[in-house]
């Protein structure tokens, strides 16, 4: 077990939280944000117009403000999804450490949305994978295909000196084992950009209750590939703590953040066994 400090658990919200975590000190963030923010959002065409005595002197010049106000215009919704959201990944972006890595997961809908906007963000160059989640349960949609995936867009902080190494994830069976030798249907594949994974069981042990638990067979491969033991991985959208409970299992440290006394609740629950600080940030 790590010592007490490394593994917290922060009650308040996430924006300001990140802006009193110091710069470049953490090697992973994940978030799974939800698409309704729960706030009273204005709306109209009006942007952000970026300046040199703006926050970010500078960052990422005029392509950041063309590229916003162009997507901006098509749907005011997510107009309002991004002022929410953009801040934050504002902040995941000073926060991470130049060997470091983004994992935003998103609903399909908002995902293509997104990957034009982290594109301004972080720079296309950082662009590192768009990962697909595919599962088969639940309901099946009648008049259209059902859509069973998620999409998890990875963003790295430097595009010439980032941490990752697929050697340490969990392999997966071959889909067609009489391909391949013996040898290799015993040790498994590598995942590629496409990974096929159960949900979190209704009525399995992994399940907390929470509803928008993630497994932990996710969170266990992004954590192993992008980060090392000892670091310190991020999740501001915590939920039912998956992020942390992967780190902890991983020896990786962690900081959750989640305004949701819900979330709260099942965290200390799950965490029981474990040497978590609790903060309230007001």
């Amino acid at each position: 077990m790590q010592n007490i400090s490394n593994y917290r658990v922060i009650q308040g919200d996430n924006l300001s939280v990140l802006q009193s975590i110091p710069d470049s000190s953490i090697q992973l963030i994940y978030v799974d944000p939800p698409f309704n923010t729960g706030r009273v959002q204005s709306r109209g065409k009006s942007t952000t117009t970026r300046s040199e005595t703006g926050s970010r002197m500078g960052f990422k010049g005029q392509r950041y403000d063309i590229v916003k106000e162009t997507i901006l215009s098509y749907d005011d919704e997510f107009a309002d999804y991004w002022a929410f959201l953009e801040p934050r990944l504002e902040e995941a972006w000073r926060l991470l450490k130049e060997t470091g890595t983004l994992y935003l997961h998103l609903d399909y809908r908002e995902a293509h949305y997104a990957k034009v906007l982290l594109d301004a963000l972080f720079g296309r160059e950082c662009f590192l994978n768009e990962i697909i989640w595919a599962y088969d349960y639940g309901a099946k949609a009648q008049s259209r295909w059902p859509a069973k995936h998620d999409t998890i867009l990875v963003y790295v902080k430097n595009a010439d000196n980032y941490y990752f190494n697929n050697e340490t994830v969990d392999r997966e069976p071959y889909m067609a084992p009489g391909l391949v030798t013996k040898e290799k249907v015993e040790r498994g594949k590598l995942p590629t950009d496409v990974w096929w994974h159960t949900i979190v069981s209704p009525t399995g042990k992994e399940k907390t209750g929470y509803p928008t638990q993630k497994p932990l067979g996710i969170l266990r491969r992004i954590i192993q590939a992008s980060s090392q033991e000892g670091d310190t991985v991020l999740d501001f959208f915590a939920g039912s703590g998956t992020t942390g409970a992967a780190a902890a299992e991983l020896n990786r440290n962690f900081i959750l953040v989640d305004r949701n006394p819900e979330a709260i609740a099942v965290m200390k629950e799950r965490f029981a066994s474990l040497a978590v600080v609790f903060e309230n940030h007001a």
